[in-house]
């Protein structure tokens, strides 16, 4: 397994594997790898068949965080996770420096993005202004950098992996996005890179995530008619912040291929939510 730094590494390497005949499979990460990334790794494998490769991408973007978020302080320890995507059988981790993605030099500074106008104003997007600015221009790049036949994104981030599947469409960018299901600890807690974060008391109080998905779940099962999403929101509200350290910051109910908000909620309508347990903000959602 190759560890390429630079952007012109990346490339004629990506050239060479093309020139061979090799289809190529791209996952996108900001590393703190966990058994979810790896997991796309492997899906990647599959795809990308016998003779292909694959790319983990290990890259903590700051253009997607605003300057009160996490950005500084985001794990980062690019040894163990070069060992861990070695022992995936991944051919190569794609580890550029900010100077190379982003070049700061005077006049000819970087001042290139690109901007998803529909699908990014709801939910992350207002809770994040800025976020998927930075998300759709570090993966264009990275897309026109490694040139994948194939990249593959976790359904636990849905509403990025929309807005990346809607810029392919838009952009006419030939590569074939697949999403692969959300991965779970046993207890039913979605794999997230800042659950390191999470101390003492704080790694029980997150399961109230999973628990409000499971209660919406079994309320829209149970119903005869669509039920409002008001009413569905405010109980759970109520559940997840019986925890002490717990605070919503948004629960929305919305049509899983508009991203469209929802008054009444019925089967096939998916709901996600973000939460705050402590300093620590976390996601999650699933398909009713």
């Amino acid at each position: 397994m190759q560890i390429v730094k630079t952007v012109s590494g990346m490339r004629r390497l990506a050239r060479e594997w093309r020139r061979a005949g090799a289809r190529v499979g791209l996952v996108p990460t900001m590393g703190s790898l966990h058994a979810g990334h790896l997991s796309l790794a492997r899906r990647a494998r599959r795809l990308a068949g016998p003779r292909g490769k694959v790319v983990v991408s290990i890259y903590v973007n700051p253009t997607q965080f605003a300057p009160t978020e996490d950005f500084a302080r985001y794990p980062r320890d690019l040894k163990r996770d070069a060992r861990l995507c070695r022992a995936a059988g991944v051919d190569a981790v794609f580890a550029p420096r900010d100077e190379e993605m982003y070049p700061r030099d005077g006049a000819e500074a970087f001042s290139t993005y690109v901007v998803e106008e529909t699908l990014s104003r709801t939910m992350e997007g207002v809770s994040r202004p800025t976020h998927f600015r930075g998300v759709a221009t570090v993966v264009t790049k990275l897309f026109h950098i490694v040139q994948p036949d194939l990249a593959v994104f976790g359904a636990k981030d849905f509403q990025q992996a929309a807005i990346v599947r809607r810029m392919v469409r838009d952009l006419n960018i030939p590569v074939r996005l697949v999403v692969a299901p959300t991965f779970r600890e046993p207890d039913g807690l979605a794999m997230s890179s800042r659950n390191q974060y999470l101390r003492g008391a704080q790694r029980q109080e997150a399961l109230a995530l999973w628990r409000s998905l499971q209660q919406a779940r079994a309320a829209v099962g149970r119903a005869r008619q669509p039920l409002p999403a008001t009413r569905l929101k405010a109980s759970l509200k109520r559940l997840i912040e019986r925890e002490p350290s717990a605070r919503v910051d948004y629960i929305e109910f919305f049509d899983p291929g508009t991203l469209t908000p929802v008054a009444m909620v019925t089967r096939g309508v998916r709901l996600a939510l973000a939460v705050f347990i402590g300093k620590t903000r976390l996601i999650d959602n699933t398909l009713l």
